[in-house]
């Protein structure tokens, strides 16, 4: 019998934690792992704004004290914040159908995080919760 082992390499693999992981739900509540939280600086509040021609939503760092400031309210045990932002839904006439997960966002070199609604897709995760409720 011939064998043939192979090295299974590490470090190839992003493990989740330290790639940027963001969902909206239909409340409008947008939450950041801790590690988009951080490439976006650690601010206090974000600036919500909209692209309506290209359905994109952008998170600007501020500070909390500035005019239209949402702040960014502590979400889990590993530096996660959560955004609550239901008047962008309401306001801008965006229509969720379960919890949308963020696969490409991206933060550009002006720091905002960039959130594409075209290409957002059902979280997996909410997905699976919501067959365990209705079970």
């Amino acid at each position: 019998m011939r064998t043939e082992w192979a090295i299974l390499p590490r470090g190839d693999v992003t493990p989740q934690a330290s790639a940027v992981y963001v969902t909206m739900n239909r409340k409008g509540s947008i939450a950041l792992n801790g590690t988009a939280y951080k490439r976006t600086g650690s601010p206090a509040a974000f600036l919500i704004m909209f692209d309506k021609v290209n359905s994109r939503i952008a998170l600007k760092p501020t500070a909390a004290a500035m005019k239209n400031a949402y702040p960014a309210q502590k979400y889990g045990r590993r530096g996660g914040r959560i955004v609550r932002a239901f008047r962008l839904l309401t306001e801008f006439g965006i229509d969720l159908p379960d919890t949308m997960e963020f696969k490409d966002a991206e933060i550009d070199r002006d720091g905002q995080l960039i959130l594409d609604l075209r290409t957002a897709r059902i979280s997996p995760r909410a997905h699976s919760q919501s067959r365990r409720r209705r079970a």
